[in-house]
């Protein structure tokens, strides 16, 4: 028989009330949401091309430029996504609630900046490697955030539905 869930400690919500406040009412809450879908697109239009560079020998110029897109985008994104962090949770990287993600964000730029590393160090093959390597962790690392706004998402609605149903025994 397995144990009960009581007989463990509760999990830390992802956000107090008070971080979530302060999450709301961030501009930079907003600029994360712009980012993150801009990002993605970008990634997209540079797998193809970095795919396509790799399976026909062809497009090499174009498959760099879409990398070094990409990488400023997250470059972009990670650098906006420490201020949001440090608004919400009073510090630049690895509060509690993101310390995973920021953990695997640091791979995920490491790629990244080693691909900019490779465009003058290494041949062309071995750049676009480095390329899908830095985006294969991308990938998860978004995952990782996208399992966390459906975490907060569900949070919110316990949250609301525990106001409501308080609300209604209130007016009872």
């Amino acid at each position: 028989m397995t144990q009960h869930s009581a007989s463990q400690p509760p999990r830390r919500p992802l956000y107090t009330p008070e971080e979530r406040r302060r999450r709301d009412e961030s501009s930079w809450t907003l600029v994360q949401g712009i980012l993150a879908p801009v990002q993605f697109v970008v990634f997209l239009i540079s797998l193809y091309l970095v795919l396509r560079y790799l399976a026909t020998g062809e497009g090499y110029l174009a498959a760099t430029i879409s990398v070094i897109v990409k990488t400023l985008v997250l470059y972009t994104i990670m650098i906006t996504g420490s201020i949001w962090e440090k608004v919400v949770f009073g510090k630049y990287l690895f509060a509690e609630a993101f310390f995973w993600e920021d953990v695997f964000s640091m791979l995920v730029l490491a790629l990244h900046t080693a691909y900019l590393i490779a465009i003058f160090t290494l041949d062309s093959q071995t750049q676009m490697f480095i390329a899908l390597a830095a985006y294969a962790t991308y990938i998860i690392n978004a995952g990782q955030f996208l399992i966390k706004l459906r975490m907060a998402r569900l949070e919110g609605q316990r949250k609301d539905s525990a106001q409501d149903g308080a609300l209604a025994g209130a007016a009872e």
